[in-house]
């Protein structure tokens, strides 16, 4: 196991028996995508906040990361479990968007005992012909253009109206903080998760799950809502005037809907 951590926060409730919620960012992002998150959520736990390997304050913390050609998703995953241990977090509430949402299902799947609720926002479960053809547009192009060019073709085709602006525009500005070994290394980890998804698409999850949707998340929308209707301890929530990032897009009733579900003890799917 590797020695270093993670970049992280920690916001801890005045209440001793105070939940803890870990808030999961997707590829190319940072933990400064929950700023809108935070107000809210310390009202009711502990907040753990975190940035994945390669990314935001993490991105300088592991030089053998950066001497290697590439690691498996499991490493990122297990990254995010060494520091609950460090931190001596024995279970959590998971919160993730977009690629964090794969994460927090693998780390249910691998660490069952290590996770209370899940709320996945803006999940990926599948790649529909769209998201393919950028995928494989991005493996062909990765070595020829500069990766920020890639991130801003990406975000105007997943976030394509006005009032995603400020979403679309979040989703850049992070990715610019990566590096471009870095940016293909996420790349390479895109064949990997192809068999987790469809795997998780066939498995009703172990713990209650709320997926959190946008109505204009066309992209990943139509899948979710097959999955989560065949799911056991699944729920859909879709939030109107939303697109892919919907925590960003609209934080109040994201907040509202999440904070709910993971308080309510009494929450049966």
């Amino acid at each position: 196991m590797i020695g270093n951590l993670l970049y992280h926060k920690i916001y801890k409730h005045p209440r001793s028996d105070a939940e803890w919620v870990t808030l999961v960012h997707g590829a190319g992002g940072s933990s400064t995508i929950w700023f809108k998150q935070l107000r809210d959520f310390k009202k009711f736990f502990n907040v753990l906040l975190l940035d994945l390997r390669g990314h935001g304050q993490s991105k300088n913390l592991f030089q053998d990361w950066l001497m290697k050609d590439g690691y498996q998703f499991k490493d990122i995953c297990d990254d995010v479990i060494h520091l609950l241990n460090h931190l001596q977090i024995r279970k959590s509430h998971f919160v993730g968007i977009s690629l964090g949402t794969i994460i927090i299902r693998e780390i249910s799947e691998r660490y069952p005992e290590r996770v209370g609720k899940m709320v996945l926002g803006g999940a990926v479960i599948r790649f529909n012909l769209k998201s393919r053809i950028l995928v494989r547009l991005a493996h062909v192009l990765k070595r020829i253009l500069p990766f920020i060019w890639i991130y801003k073709i990406y975000a105007h085709i997943l976030m394509p109206k006005k009032r995603h602006e400020k979403s679309r525009n979040l989703f850049i500005n992070e990715a610019r903080k990566i590096y471009q070994k870095e940016f293909l290394r996420w790349i390479k980890i895109t064949s990997q998760i192809k068999p987790l998804m469809k795997l998780f698409r066939e498995k009703s999850p172990h713990h209650p799950t709320l997926y959190l949707m946008g109505d204009e998340d066309y992209m990943f929308l139509p899948s979710v809502q097959i999955v989560a209707t065949q799911h056991m301890n699944s729920r859909l929530e879709i939030i109107p005037g939303s697109g892919h990032v919907c925590n960003v897009d609209q934080p109040e009733c994201f907040n509202l809907k999440a904070i709910d579900f993971l308080t309510n003890k009494a929450c049966l799917l």
